[in-house]
């Protein structure tokens, strides 16, 4: 074995399980984002008609100021949604850590693809084709949107 090798433990340790903690963590990360920056924009979208129900009955300019503050922030926390791509980012990472995990539950189970004579080169090229799609998916996203904000 060549100092660049890893054997099957270090792989499975090393690379596949890391993988799987990595994407796990960004997934849980980017949900919790979405859904705190949605709930503020929702609460704030739900506020506006009903301030404004009251302003009509009332005269009082800390109403109005709230109104307006608030459509700031809906617009403010939609733009965040689209801008940092929570949600797609929650589904994708999530999708890729769930596919880590078939690979290396199907893989020590050694059942098909992973029955035949050389299991651990079919796993390493599997699971690097899994994270090279993600990576290269993730970069197309962000290069679109880079170019669509220069535009």
């Amino acid at each position: 074995m060549t100092a660049t090798q890893l054997s099957e433990d270090e792989y499975l340790t090393a690379r596949l399980e890391d993988q799987i903690g990595w994407y796990d963590e960004k997934s849980v990360k980017a949900q919790r984002n979405f859904k705190r920056v949605r709930m503020v924009e929702l609460t704030a979208a739900a506020l506006v008609p009903f301030l404004a129900g009251i302003a009509t009955t009332t005269t009082l300019p800390l109403i109005q100021w709230a109104i307006a503050v608030l459509g700031v922030v809906v617009v403010v926390t939609a733009s965040m949604v689209g801008l940092f791509d929570w949600q797609e980012n929650w589904i994708s990472y999530r999708s890729t850590a769930e596919a880590l995990k078939h690979e290396k539950w199907v893989y020590l189970s050694r059942v098909s693809p992973y029955d035949g004579d050389a299991p651990f080169p079919l796993l390493v090229e599997r699971v690097e084709g899994l994270v090279s799609r993600e990576h290269t998916k993730w970069q197309e996203s962000h290069t679109q949107k880079k170019g669509t904000s220069n535009g």
